[in-house]
């Protein structure tokens, strides 16, 4: 059993961190989570902020002797390298606490049986935890699915962006009003700030909320967490070899060398040395660990590994920590994909570059683009670069960025 003097290390970097917990900017998700759930999963790409959430919950929550009732881990910390986490929430149940946060779960082997576990034997005990988008969480060997509830939070939108850089306070909206009013909510927003400047510097750095912490080697910090998804949480989630790492990192850098072409497959495999089974697998798990961005028509679905129409880095800025040279055609498209799929279906047109719900129709381009491409579809709109309000169906790219 653990003793009192060996949790008090656990308590000491809990309280440490949470005093330096900000309170000024709250993620987009802050306020959707409904708290009183008895177990929740927060899942998302690494650096997207889900450690800073459950410390800004407690923090909010929690005040003076109540903080006694909640208990923040990280099980990343060497400390669980020599002690189990079975013994620290015995402890702390034990001793009035009501409320744990575990971060990092994926760090623990056979994390999905451990919450299930705790869930049936600490009745009334709720229990929020994190992990990387890498781990399959809905899914899971302990069957969680009838007590989680499950949420995905992503990196910053150029919306977050602004408010979080302390320029400008925006509220989300939806697709459709941005559709039908777009030209008089950024004549509004234009008339406060230079959206362009922003968006630029939103697109090179803007979308892992550590940038403002990392003033040199910020994208080789990104290249490190591209490599902890391949080497680390590839192997936690699936029987891989040294050699399947070494091949799904050139993957990952091959592919940020060249897309988002239409993938030639074949090429890849015969390049990587292997076929294709493992070589959509390896995809797979890139999309998973929140790397890749994969793109494929209506008829199919990504569960069955089929091959996709095209590929993506996942988001703007780590094609930046990426890719050698930024195509901004593909820029442009990355950032139109990562932001709509936040909350909608993205699938591959007949015509065009993205269809949106099944219904709306977009050609992504810089200033110059026509409707050539899409002309006389119906709900075809133009998401229009370098541009700061729009007219009629030719909308700016930046607009995008306000959804969420």
């Amino acid at each position: 059993m653990i003793m009192e003097e060996q949790i008090d290390y656990l308590i000491k970097i809990f309280q440490r961190r949470l005093a330096s917990t900000p309170m000024t900017f709250f993620r987009y998700l802050y306020s959707q989570i409904d708290w009183d759930d008895t177990l929740i999963g927060i899942k998302g790409p690494k650096g997207c902020g889900k450690s800073t959430l459950l410390l800004q919950h407690i923090k909010e929550t929690f005040r003076g002797k109540e903080q006694e009732r909640a208990l923040y881990v990280s099980l990343d910390n060497l400390w669980f390298s020599t002690h189990d986490i079975y013994d620290v929430v015995e402890y702390h149940y034990t001793h009035g606490g009501t409320h744990l946060f575990i971060d990092e779960i994926h760090y623990y082997k056979h994390w999905q049986t451990l919450l299930k576990n705790l869930s049936d034997d600490y009745p009334g005990l709720y229990i929020v935890y994190t992990g990387s988008s890498m781990l399959q969480m809905e899914s899971s060997e302990g069957d969680l699915s009838r007590r989680l509830t499950m949420y995905e939070m992503r990196g910053l939108s150029y919306r977050e962006y602004l408010q979080y850089e302390g320029i400008l306070t925006l509220a989300t909206i939806t697709l459709e009003y941005l559709l039908a009013e777009h030209a008089s909510i950024a004549m509004e927003i234009c008339e406060k700030i230079k959206v362009l400047e922003h968006f630029k510097k939103y697109l090179e750095v803007g979308y892992y909320p550590f940038y403002k912490t990392v003033h040199h080697g910020y994208y080789q910090r990104l290249q490190n967490v591209a490599n902890q998804v391949i080497e680390v949480d590839y192997p936690n989630v699936d029987d891989v070899t040294i050699s399947t790492i070494r091949k799904t990192k050139k993957l990952l850098m091959l592919l940020a060398e060249r897309v988002p072409q239409l993938p030639k497959m074949n090429e890849l495999y015969k390049e990587l040395e292997t076929d294709r089974n493992q070589g959509l697998k390896m995809l797979y798990a890139l999309q998973r660990g929140g790397l890749l961005q994969l793109l494929s028509d209506n008829t199919k679905s990504p569960d069955n590994l089929s091959r996709p129409d095209k590929i993506y880095i996942s988001n703007a800025t780590m094609m930046y920590a990426l890719s050698p040279h930024i195509d901004i055609g593909t820029l442009r498209e990355t950032f139109f994909f990562n932001q709509l799929s936040q909350s909608h279906e993205v699938r591959y047109p007949n015509a065009g570059d993205f269809i949106v719900d099944r219904k709306y129709l977009f050609e992504v381009g810089g200033k110059g683009k026509t409707f050539d491409q899409i002309k006389d579809i119906p709900d075809s709109y133009l998401a229009v670069d370098n541009i700061e309000i729009g007219h009629k169906n030719r909308i700016p790219l930046w607009m995008f960025g306000l959804l969420y």
